[in-house]
């Protein structure tokens, strides 16, 4: 078994503590590399690592030198796709088929096309509030409430309180990680 780079953990754990925790659907963020066939082998390793507590990690988009990284919780991204009101949403994007494996094929080509805007739709997979991901898009990022880990165009003072938890969480699982425990203890079971 190829041995997991501590760069793509402590990626994983600075940016993704919250849905490692199992408080919040995904998280996303860039990872810098120098071969893209070790980051393969790497993602291979934390899945093998991840898999079986319900957190899959996958790449979503290859730049020259970065890699677009989304965790995500399998029942978190199922149960959010169901829901009547991203179907609504996601089907003014192309979004036919709501499983997770089409969704995530089709959000990837939708990053892949140099022609469009980034695709704000990409708040749904991340787990933000419905009204906050309709707010921005019909905002086109403008006039928000407040803005944290997103921006809040529903209540801000719970999306506070949650911006709060989640800060709380990184920081924990930050420090827990500098101190030596692993990744894999750190993924609570789904």
């Amino acid at each position: 078994m190829p041995m997991v780079n501590n760069s793509l953990e402590k990626g994983i754990v600075s940016h993704c503590a919250p849905t490692l925790a199992g408080m919040k659907t995904a998280g996303l963020f860039r990872h810098f590399y120098q071969d893209r066939s070790h980051v393969m082998d790497e993602l291979d390793g934390v899945n093998r690592l991840l898999n079986g507590r319900g957190v899959y990690v996958e790449i979503l988009r290859w730049d020259e030198k970065a890699a677009l990284v989304y965790v995500y919780r399998l029942s978190h991204l199922r149960e959010t796709l169901i829901r009547q009101e991203v179907i609504d949403l996601l089907s003014e994007y192309g979004y036919q088929d709501m499983s997770v494996e089409a969704c995530i094929l089709h959000l990837k080509t939708r990053l892949l096309d140099e022609h469009s805007c980034f695709p704000h739709e990409i708040g749904v997979f991340l787990g933000y509030p419905m009204k906050d991901v309709r707010g921005f898009i019909e905002n086109k990022g403008e006039n928000c409430k407040c803005c944290g880990m997103w921006k809040v165009y529903g209540d801000e003072k719970e999306e506070e309180k949650l911006f709060c938890k989640y800060k709380k969480c990184a920081e924990i699982y930050q420090h827990c990680f500098s101190c030596g425990r692993a990744l894999v203890q750190m993924t609570v079971c789904a």
